[in-house]
């Protein structure tokens, strides 16, 4: 089960997956929120009472994810994010801000270069390009793909959850960066991403198609992330002209799950900016 926020009311749209917390209002922007491989729209709960009073939340789980779990695949790059884009379109978004983790973050970047139009921000935490997986991500899940076919999915979250080091962070200071509650998401991924053999869609080269990006980017990482996710924040700074990069103190793989107040302080501050201006952020 998802956990969000225990204060939200959040209404369900008719599309599984889809989840808009409606708070502010109908005159607030939108802000559109998706997360990473493995887990589901509860891994923002500690974002929501930061923004609900000021944006309409739209969450999305990816395809294969929380809500959409029962979709049919393949799982491909370009499956992630058409799915993303048919969630605006079935919750009625126009132009958004946009927030999103890993892969999540991924399928904004490529949607906001196919369609600038519709991004008035974008938040980028732990960012991945999509189609060009890091090396350690890929190695591992080689091998969560490998046990989950062979042992079951049981046995693959274990592995995931013991060994990605991505989660390295949240393992060692367990009670400060809710290792407990991040788990509890985690295990409720039933899979099929890992299961289905079939690539899916490829998509286009994304960073040929960086200077298409005209919303105001924050770059997110922690400062103890993996050299690949680094390194991929490097390359998005030095191409997305003007764009702002953070590192979060202490913080790994998911800052804004591990140190939430920090990153919420910053990504608060910085769509306050864009409101105010769209330009002064960059």
């Amino acid at each position: 089960a998802r956990t969000f926020d225990e204060r939200a009311t959040p209404m369900t749209s008719t599309s599984p997956g889809l989840t808009v917390v409606a708070d502010a209002g109908p005159d607030r922007p939108w802000l559109t929120l998706v997360h990473g491989l493995s887990q589901h729209a509860g891994v923002f709960s500690a974002q929501l009472p930061a923004l609900r009073s000021h944006y309409r939340l739209l969450l999305i789980d990816l395809p294969g994810h929380g809500g959409a779990t029962d979709h049919p695949g393949p799982y491909g790059p370009g499956d992630y994010a058409d799915h993303v884009a048919r969630g605006l379109d079935r919750a009625g978004v126009g132009t958004t801000h946009f927030w999103g983790t890993h892969t999540g973050a991924g399928a904004g970047l490529l949607l906001a270069s196919r369609h600038p139009e519709r991004f008035r921000s974008l938040i980028l935490e732990g960012a991945v390009i999509l189609g060009r997986p890091p090396e350690s991500v890929q190695g591992t899940l080689t091998r969560v793909r490998a046990v989950a076919a062979s042992e079951g999915m049981a046995a693959a979250l274990r592995l995931w959850l013991d060994e990605a080091e991505w989660f390295e962070v949240m393992r060692r200071a367990p009670d400060a960066c809710r290792w407990d509650a991040h788990q509890a998401i985690v295990q409720t991924f039933p899979g099929g991403p890992w299961l289905d053999p079939r690539p899916g869609r490829a998509v286009e080269d994304v960073v040929a198609r960086l200077g298409a990006v005209s919303a105001p980017v924050l770059l997110v990482n922690g400062e103890r992330d993996l050299p690949d996710f680094l390194s991929t924040a490097e390359l998005l700074h030095a191409r997305l002209p003007g764009s702002r990069r953070i590192l979060i103190p202490e913080a790994g793989g998911f800052p804004g799950w591990e140190f939430p107040a920090r990153v919420n302080d910053v990504a608060t501050a910085f769509l306050a900016e864009v409101e105010v201006s769209p330009g002064a952020a960059r």
